[in-house]
């Protein structure tokens, strides 16, 4: 290093006024040259300080791409993870339909169990239907009962159905259109009775139906007294029908034309009413051409009314007459 000497002006001391009566003062300046080598050091160092910010920037660069590959990591993994979920969820509808499929597969076979059931039910069913009706034909095949006269003849069958034939060769026999199962039947000379197991009374006949005589009516339900309406027997003479109720009492509809209905009132000839004729009565009887009726109480006594003619009353006489029915 080379010393030079710089000669100028310091400052004004305090007690000096002008530029005259300053003093010089020396004022040592050292300035510092560089050289050659110096500069190739100078150089080097900035090379070096190049390469240290060549190296800070690469190392930074390096940073930033290992941080930008981990953000395309994660961004891979995001849509890795992404395209992982909709492949699921088509996994989930998939596994769902075939839920549904074997549900749906398992609900037809529940159908067609039920359908098989209800199939084998229907068969039971119809075959207790057969079987009922070759019972039913068996039991129309079984008479129980025949009441006949002269205009008509009843068939009455174990399965409480009736036909009848009337006095008629080229007509086919009907069957008797009551709704109820019937128990008894009886025929007179121009009327019929039939007895249902439900205590009803259905007739027909000149006396019983004027307006309409082939036609059955209930004339159990005519009896005034409703307490007094269940039958339990049943009997037709020649013009007249007798009632017998569950309470023992007897009531006679039809012709009174022989007092067979027991009144001796001349005016009343026939009636489509039933009239009441004797209590505590436990079984009657008739014949289907006959004007007399006898009524038999719970001590076996024995009364009757009706035409005598020939001792049909079993008087020990043969005139006709007519007896009041005591009470």
């Amino acid at each position: 290093m080379n010393d030079c000497l710089f000669f100028g002006w310091d400052k004004y001391p305090k007690h000096i006024e002008n530029e005259q009566d300053s003093i010089i003062k020396p004022i040592q300046i050292k300035i510092q040259f560089k050289n050659k080598n110096q500069n190739k050091n100078q150089n080097q160092n900035q090379i070096e300080n190049q390469n240290q910010n060549q190296n800070q920037n690469q190392n930074q660069n390096q940073n930033q791409n290992e941080i930008q590959n981990k953000n395309k990591n994660q961004n891979q993994n995001q849509i890795q993870n992404g395209i992982l979920k909709p492949i699921k969820m088509k996994f989930e509808k998939e596994k769902e339909k075939e839920i549904q499929i074997i549900k749906q597969n398992e609900n037809e076979k529940e159908n067609e169990n039920e359908n098989e059931n209800e199939n084998e039910n229907e068969n039971e069913n119809e075959n207790e239907n057969e079987i009922e009706n070759e019972n039913e034909n068996e039991n129309e095949k079984q008479i129980k009962q025949i009441s006949t006269s002269f205009f008509s003849t009843i068939f009455l069958f174990e399965n409480g159905k009736a036909i009848e034939y009337l006095n008629d060769s080229k007509q086919n026999p009907s069957k008797i259109q009551i709704e109820e199962n019937i128990q008894k039947v009886t025929v007179g000379y121009q009327n019929e009775a039939i007895l249902t197991l439900e205590g009803n009374v259905f007739a027909k006949g000149k006396y019983i139906n004027p307006k309409n005589p082939k036609e059955f009516i209930n004339i159990s339900s005519l009896i005034e007294d409703k307490n007094d309406r269940i039958i339990q027997d049943v009997v037709c003479s020649r013009f007249s029908i007798y009632l017998l109720t569950s309470n023992q009492n007897v009531y006679g509809i039809g012709s009174n034309e022989s007092s067979q209905l027991g009144s001796n009132s001349i005016t009343l000839k026939q009636t489509q009413k039933p009239i009441l004729m004797m209590k505590n009565i436990s079984k009657i009887f008739s014949g289907i051409c006959s004007y007399v009726v006898f009524l038999l109480n719970s001590n076996q006594e024995l009364f009757g009314c009706g035409n005598n003619q020939y001792g049909k009353l079993g008087l020990g006489e043969s005139k006709r007459k007519k007896l009041k029915i005591k009470n």
